[in-house]
Parts: structure tokens; sequence; C-alpha cells
């Protein structure tokens, strides 16, 4: 049933907002969809139900070439572990055409979508968030209460991994990713104590040094390395910048009504959602390079929830990994 968890691998997954996704991508059978962030495949699996077809519908509709393929889900992620993952949950899935499998990433979404004849889809979904395989897999290096290598990589066999970065980095370049990206108010002293303790090659010496950086600073909410395992996987894999990247081209993919569902866990990511959809949704549009400080323009998104939804406390007390998550959503307008 829609928002039940699953089971693959041994490890439980629970898709954050999974009614709520649905509810807000408006999916209907024989709709068309894509997953930018298959993670564990737990939004993929509500998709694929919901648009599944009656043998009824399928004879009737006129998209399905002989094989009953309409109701479709292409699914990209840069993991290949994820990858992998889905693979094996969905075979049948897979060979009936009705999932499409892509290892790469959302920011590459356009070219994926031509490749694979997904243009003109009713909903676009990025979930934003780590999956429970990533944070519960020490070699990936993901969290500090495993202690593995200090990786971080959503693709490890691409790019430099978070220990190469804070070893290799000034101590200056270490307090402004913290900073920037963990909005972490102990950057610089934390910064100092990475420095002083290098090489730093797993998780638990990095949660180590930052505990005791912070130690005299007094009790807090959260455990002291949490902002600081934050900043270096966004910086690591550049989520910001390839969230910025992605979000305009998901019109162009839209057919007029179809829908944008973006799930953010922190406030740098919501913000740069929310204000992307502001902008498509406005008829003005800034330029302070303009004489009159901006142009007129005609709106291409209609924001569906003003606020952004967020988790029940049911949800968060059956998953406490939900409490930060923010969901927006929307609309495709008619061309004018």
């Amino acid at each position: 049933m829609p928002g039940a968890p699953y089971e693959a691998d041994g490890l439980h997954h629970v898709p954050v907002l999974a009614d709520e996704v649905l509810t807000g991508l408006n999916v209907q059978p024989g709709g068309r969809f894509i997953d930018g962030t298959l993670g564990g495949g737990g939004h993929t699996q509500l998709l694929l139900q919901r648009t599944r077809l009656t043998p009824t519908e399928a004879h009737r509709d006129s998209r399905v070439d002989g094989g009953g393929a309409a109701g479709q889900v292409l699914g990209l992620d840069v993991d290949p572990a994820a990858i992998r993952r889905v693979r094996k949950r969905f075979p049948g899935e897979i060979s009936a055409g009705r999932l499409r499998v892509a290892q790469a990433p959302f920011d590459q979404i356009d070219r994926i979508a031509h490749e694979h004849g997904f243009t003109e889809v009713d909903g676009i979904l990025l979930d934003l968030g780590l999956s429970s395989f990533q944070l519960d897999t020490p070699d990936r290096g993901f969290a500090f209460r495993h202690d593995g290598p200090l990786d971080m990589r959503f693709d490890p066999s691409t790019g430099s991994s978070a220990a190469e970065l804070i070893n290799n980095s000034s101590r200056e370049e270490i307090a402004d990713i913290l900073y920037q990206y963990g909005e972490e108010r102990y950057s610089r002293s934390i910064a100092r104590a990475i420095v002083a303790s290098r090489p730093v090659s797993t998780t638990a010496e990095l949660a180590d040094i930052v505990s005791r950086a912070v130690r005299s600073r007094g009790r807090q909410k959260i455990h002291p390395a949490t902002k600081t395992f934050q900043a270096l996987r966004i910086a690591v894999n550049d989520e910001l910048g390839q969230l910025a990247r992605a979000m305009p081209q998901i019109p162009a993919l839209l057919r007029p009504g179809g829908r944008v569902a973006i799930i953010a866990f922190h406030s740098l990511e919501d913000r740069l959602v929310k204000e992307w959809m502001r902008e498509n949704a406005s008829r003005f549009r800034p330029d302070p390079t303009l004489p009159a400080g901006g142009q007129e323009q005609t709106p291409v998104l209609a924001i569906c929830n003003k606020k952004p939804v967020v988790p029940a406390a049911a949800e968060i007390g059956e998953n406490p990994r939900s409490r930060s998550a923010k969901l927006r959503i929307a609309e495709k307008l008619p061309e004018q």
C-alpha cells in the first residue's frame, strides 16, 4: 500500500513523506514520472504501484505498445550501489519496460530524459536526503556513529573523498566549508583542530576531533559533529551546485499541468528550491543590470504549497530521519 516500508538487502527503508509526494504529484494510473534520486527505491516503488494500469485500462490506453508499458518511471542515481539495488529489487518492472534506470547525477536530468524518451512527463521528484543504505553502510563514511573510511562520495569512483578534502585544504578553506555548508558557528575552532590532527582518515577520528574541539562550548541538542559531516558531504558532492544546475532543466520536461516535487533536508537546499520556484512563478524577474531593475516575464510554474509540507508527528515517531524534511511542489502552467 502507499507509504508502506519494504525490505531490501536486509535493510529497512522508509520513503519520506510518501503519501504527501503521491498526492502532491497527482500520481494517476498510466502516468509517466522521473525519480531523479532513486536512493533505496522507496518512492520509485510507490510511483510504480500508483501508475500501474489494470489490463482493461492498458488495452484502452493508446500509449501502451504491446507490452502494457504505460505507467512508467525513469530513475536516476549517481550512486552505483543504488543502481544495483534497484535493478535487483525490480527486475520484473524493468523487463516489462515500466522502469528504466540510469546511473547519472540529477543535474544531467535533461540529457537522460531525452535519451529514454521521457519528455512531457507528468511529474518529477527529487528527494535530496541520504538513503538509509548510505547512512547504514560504514564503508561509505557518511555517518559518524559507524567507524569507517572518511569517504562521503555518492559515486566512490569519481572525485575526491572527504578525507582528501580535509587533509589537503588549508585551515581557512576548511573553516569556510564548515561555515557555508554546515552553518557551523565553531567552524574556525574545528578547522584548527582538524589541521592539528592531520592526517585524518576515518569517521571516528573526525567525530572525536570535532567533539574535543567544541567540548567547552556547552551542551548541544545534536552531536557536535553533525554539522561538520553535513558540510563536508555537501562540499564533496557539490550538492548545492548540482541542485542549482538541475532545477532550470525541469520545466521543459514537464507537460502542462505536470508537477515537480522536491524534498529538502536542510535550510540551504530548501532556500534554493523556494527561491527557484518563486522566480519561475513570478511575472517579474529582478535584474540589477537593467534600468528598471528587472523585466516582465511569463510565469512558468504555479506554486502548489506556499509553506513546505513537513512530516506529521506520527511519521517522525516511526522514522526519526524524516524530521527535517520539507516538501515543496509546483505545477507547470500552460503556455500563454
